[in-house]
């Protein structure tokens, strides 16, 4: 990648990782995944995100779906991968594989098993001792909806000046902690909005990155959001943001990795099912989840 391209600007999905009725990992259906995408003016991909099932892979499957994603991916696009794990050293590990199979940048998770000692000077330690020995540079994942832990604000100051730690995707949806990230983070680092439901208020305050759940099924109008934005389209922005705010809702906080699968089947991508012990979704939830994308205008 060019040296610009941590300048994090655009819309990557937390790829959904398909699987077989049995449970096997599909690769032929991530490889067809990803070059539909391809055609979506995505910035990128993020392999082993949340919306992944990552905590579900061995470590041969996760090196194997990011050598899938750098083999499918148009030129140019970013690809992002999800390495931390609960130790230091095995995200360490993990990193620098993860940089050979053709990851440009990890995006790691903050260590939440011992929660209760996983406090700022935890988290600053871990970091930036990752960042020391990575190979590629490094962004923080904040997403306590999962792990219970959330960075403050003086954290971020302090990561953000690692010169190997050059942004920070935040799940909350908070606004307010948003802003509160931009004042303290050192000049150039990406902040990167976390969810679709909070996409449109992000760019009017200056963010211009997200990584979201959403784009894996519509992709084409996430770019469309800031695209209009930018274009100085702003009414047309937040009406489109407005129709797809039940969207992101159903497939994420209602119906889960399994509702964004079945949203992404019937949106002519190859959802797959979901790895045990997630559940499938009932047959009314699959009716459920149609009625919503009809009714913000994505439906077959």
């Amino acid at each position: 990648m060019p040296e610009d391209s941590m300048f994090i600007t655009g819309v990557i999905p937390p790829m959904i990782t398909p699987f077989t009725q049995n449970g096997g990992l599909d690769l032929t259906a991530h490889a067809a995944n990803v070059l539909r995408w391809n055609k979506a003016g995505l910035r990128g991909y993020l392999v082993l995100g949340s919306n992944s099932e990552a905590v579900y892979l061995n470590e041969r499957e996760k090196l194997r779906l990011i050598e899938q994603t750098r083999e499918n991916a148009s030129p140019g696009r970013l690809i992002l991968a999800g390495t931390g794990m609960e130790a230091t050293r095995e995200t360490i590990h993990l990193t620098r594989e993860a940089a050979k199979a053709g990851a440009h940048a990890a995006l790691i998770i903050t260590p939440a098993f011992y929660r209760s000692q996983m406090k700022d000077e935890a988290q600053i330690r871990h970091f930036q001792a990752i960042a020391d020995a990575s190979p590629i540079p490094v962004l923080i994942y904040n997403v306590t909806k999962y792990t219970g832990v959330n960075l403050s604000p003086r954290a971020v100051e302090v990561l953000s000046q690692h010169p190997n730690i050059v942004g920070m995707k935040d799940s909350s949806g908070s606004i307010p902690q948003m802003v509160q990230y931009q004042k303290a983070a050192a000049e150039g680092f990406n902040l990167l909005v976390g969810t679709a439901s909070a996409w449109y208020p992000a760019l009017t305050l200056g963010v211009t990155g997200a990584i979201m759940a959403l784009a894996n099924c519509a992709p084409e109008h996430c770019v469309r959001v800031q695209q209009s934005f930018d274009a100085g389209r702003k009414t047309e922005a937040e009406e489109l943001y407005r129709r797809l705010f039940p969207v992101n809702q159903a497939v994420t906080a209602t119906y889960g990795i399994a509702g964004l699968k079945y949203a992404c089947t019937l949106r002519g991508y190859q959802g797959g099912y979901v790895r045990s012990p997630l559940p499938e979704l009932s047959g009314q939830e699959q009716e459920e989840v149609k009625v919503i994308l009809e009714k913000a205008g994505l439906g077959g």
